[in-house]
């Protein structure tokens, strides 16, 4: 690494550690207690956490230690074990356990977690550190009430706890809170936010212990009594050994260790893993952590921490988060708050004993109001019940029970939801009129489960006699046995209704032919059953399917056999050289529904007018001249460009610029641009008539429709004029006006 950036890096890792580290510290100590193991394992658990799981970990925000999740799971396994030493086999065992978890890529896990579930684990957490800390803002310290747990070691449960704080504030603790909040609330207002190494929550643990020394000195009212500091128990730095418990490996075989031993392995992995992913959403900078590397780093941690005498070791959202938010850059403020909880345990006790509990509380009720922020809340809500109920279960379970529990019971809130939306809406279905009639589109999802036989059934049960029906498996990687058997079921219905069916992109391994009993192209039939007025419409729809981005899938290679003996097509259209005009996706038509006659300008020439008339002869209904906005040959002839051969393209188009007093010398505009292209078109029909008796004769008798389109290119709009009637031939010869503004 790049001294000079590790330098940087360090200004933010240090400052965050410090901060991490006062959160840690009374947390490890707690957890141990409402574990009933030695207070000293949670301070061991805190330590390797930060030293050997930040080292291993991938990930630079995530903070290890003992988690309160795991509580209620070692707290029983001591029980049902009988000692701690027997429960440190089991906790070097899941180490092993989640190390070849790590090694076999389990990580993957995570994954399938959704996000509304762990927007309401983030939002559990802050609304826990909110409530848990109350009673200790106010000065309420009993025994047990640091669990996360619901109910509380203590008799008492969050809402009780928080009722009874009340009864006895400690006035000296309220002022240290409330002070030490509004110094976090408002510290990115002071000069003091420009220094690096003194972040807020640093500031305000150092306020709390001059405050509690000038209240011992001069207010003695408000003086906070020992109860409400922290309390690291002492330590004999020379008889380290006797602090630390050592596994007994002679219930290696027991039968109980390894139940236990495999509980806490897959509780702490997947602890682990939402934790990671919660974390990677606060990021800033949105970096990824590896899962498959953290799960071997916790249980690297886990083997450390049986072998050592601690608790098992899992990502700990409470810290990780305040680390977030005290500005960490890497994860060496994890790796110096490891070695800050070593260094207290060794010299800093009497040091830290002197922190008021109510500072920390402050910290931790700000981080929490992060984590919780009522924006959280509505954002939720904005984006539907099956977002936001899903989520607010999630946090009313991690609330009311815990958070493994309540994680589980948002997942099961989610999935829900989801087998609800799948069962409701396991296609889209839609109905279209093509040039062969209306079709009924049935579109399969993804995955298509016995979930959805019933729905898909009465769909297509009730489909109509004498329709044209397309199911379209293309998208669809599973389809379960029992739908295909419906699909394979209604082939004789619809053989009985006179229903023709097209079932199309099946895979192979399902073994059914896809039957096509209609193909949409035109036939000869169909062709000569269209009339002019009909073929207009066909193309106004179209062309509204492609302004909404609803086009149909056109299926060429079918197409293409279809049409391979001969063509139909059913309109041609006079159309400009502009590559962003092409008729067939503008019209959302297949291959050989329309004839493009491509000339830069839409003029019309004889060899052009020889094209339609061969049109007429192959059937074709209507012909359309279209012009189109930004058009680059209106702009040359506005230009007055005539060089080479361009002249016979743009001397064309001079007409309309006479007759609409545009041009050069006037400074053409978009407007004028619009004005000249528009009268363009005019003109063009206005050739047609007057240069061919012979589709006059067709226009006459109804066999052939004229009619001109603007394709405004930005608003992907084909705006049609009025089908030209013979009662205009004269109007068109003397002064065409129809689509001209």
């Amino acid at each position: 690494m790049n001294i000079a950036n590790l330098k940087n890096d360090l200004k933010y890792d240090i400052p965050a550690g410090i901060v991490v580290f006062l959160v840690a510290l009374p947390l490890c100590l707690g957890i141990a207690l409402a574990s009933g193991a030695p207070l000293f394992s949670g301070i061991i658990s805190g330590i390797i956490g930060g030293i050997i799981v930040g080292m291993l970990s991938g990930s630079q925000t995530s903070v290890s230690g003992p988690a309160a999740g795991l509580a209620a799971v070692v707290l029983a396994s001591i029980t049902k074990l009988g000692a701690f030493e027997i429960l440190l086999v089991a906790i070097l065992i899941a180490g092993f356990l989640q190390l070849a978890m790590g090694i076999f890529r389990a990580g993957f896990i995570a994954n399938y977690v959704p996000s509304n579930v762990i927007k309401g684990l983030l939002a559990a957490i802050g609304v826990l550190l909110i409530l848990k800390q109350i009673p200790h803002a106010i000065g309420y310290d009993r025994s047990g009430a640091d669990a996360f747990a619901f109910a509380q070691a203590n008799g008492e449960n969050t809402f009780s706890a928080i009722a009874s704080a009340f009864n006895v504030i400690t006035p000296g603790a309220v002022v240290i809170a409330a002070l030490s909040m509004l110094v976090l609330l408002y510290w990115d207002r002071t000069p003091l936010r420009n220094i690096k190494l003194l972040p807020a929550p640093l500031f305000v643990v150092v306020l709390g212990v001059v405050l509690n020394i000038l209240f011992n000195r001069y207010v003695p009212a408000l003086r906070i009594e020992p109860s409400h500091l922290v309390d690291i128990p002492p330590l004999d730095a020379s008889n380290l050994g006797a602090y630390l418990q050592l596994p007994d490996l002679a219930h290696l075989a027991n039968r109980d260790v390894w139940i236990v031993a495999f509980t806490i392995a897959i509780v702490a992995s997947l602890e682990t893993l939402l934790n990671v992913e919660a974390v990677d959403k606060l990021d800033p900078h949105k970096r990824e952590t590896p899962t498959n590397r953290e799960l071997v780093a916790q249980g690297f941690g886990n083997i450390a921490a049986g072998l050592l005498g601690g608790l098992p070791v899992t990502s700990v959202i409470v810290r990780s988060s305040v680390n977030i938010h005290s500005g960490n850059r890497t994860k060496m403020s994890a790796v110096f708050h490891g070695l800050l909880l070593l260094a207290s345990v060794l010299v800093l006790s009497p040091m830290l004993n002197a922190i008021p509990l109510a500072a920390l509380a402050a910290i931790l009720i700000m981080t929490g109001y992060k984590l919780a922020k009522v924006s959280l809340f509505t954002d939720m809500y904005r984006k539907g019940w099956s977002q936001f109920v899903p989520f607010a279960i999630t946090i009313v379970a991690i609330v009311a029970i815990d958070l493994l529990m309540g994680v589980l019971i948002g997942l099961a809130a989610s999935l829900f939801y989801l087998m609800r939306s799948n069962f409701r809406n396991p296609y889209t279905i839609e109905q279209y009129r093509l040039h062969i009639g209306e079709v009924i589109k049935m579109e399969l999802p993804n995955q298509v489960s016995f979930l959805n036989k019933a729905t898909i059934k009465s769909t297509l049960w009730e489909i109509p006699n004498g329709a044209k029906v397309l199911i379209d498996a293309s998208n669809a990687d599973f389809i379960d046995h029992d739908v295909l058997e419906t699909i394979q079921d209604f082939r004789i219905v619809a053989a009985e209704r006179d229903i023709q069916l097209n079932v199309i992109g099946l895979r192979d391994e399902y073994q059914l032919s896809d039957p096509i009993q209609f193909v949409p192209a035109l036939d000869k039939e169909t062709q000569t059953r269209l009339q002019p007025a009909d073929v207009l419409q066909l193309l106004r729809d179209g062309n509204e399917r492609f302004k909404a981005g609803r086009w149909i899938k056109k299926y060429y290679l079918h197409q293409a056999d279809a049409t391979a003996g001969g063509q139909h097509p059913m309109a041609v259209v006079v159309n400009c050289i502009d590559s962003r005009t092409s008729p067939e996706i503008i019209f959302d038509q297949g291959l050989g529904d329309l004839l493009t006659i491509r000339i830069a300008g839409n003029v019309i020439s004889k060899e052009i007018i020889g094209s339609l008339e061969i049109a007429h002869k192959l059937g074709a209904k209507l012909i359309v001249v279209k012009g189109h906005s930004s058009c680059g040959a209106i702009g040359l002839a506005l230009k007055n460009e005539h060089s080479h051969s361009i002249g016979s393209i743009t001397g064309k188009i001079q007409t309309a610029i006479r007759q609409c007093q545009c041009g050069e010398a006037h400074g053409a505009t978009g407007s004028e641009l619009e004005r000249v292209t528009r009268q363009n078109i005019e003109n063009s029909l206005g050739e047609i008539i007057a240069n061919s008796e012979y589709l006059r004769g067709c226009i006459e008798r109804g066999e052939m429709g004229l009619v001109g389109a603007y394709h405004d290119i930005a608003t992907r709009t084909v705006e049609f004029g009025e089908l030209v009637t013979p009662q205009a031939f004269d109007r068109y010869r003397t002064g065409p006006s129809g689509l001209a503004a």
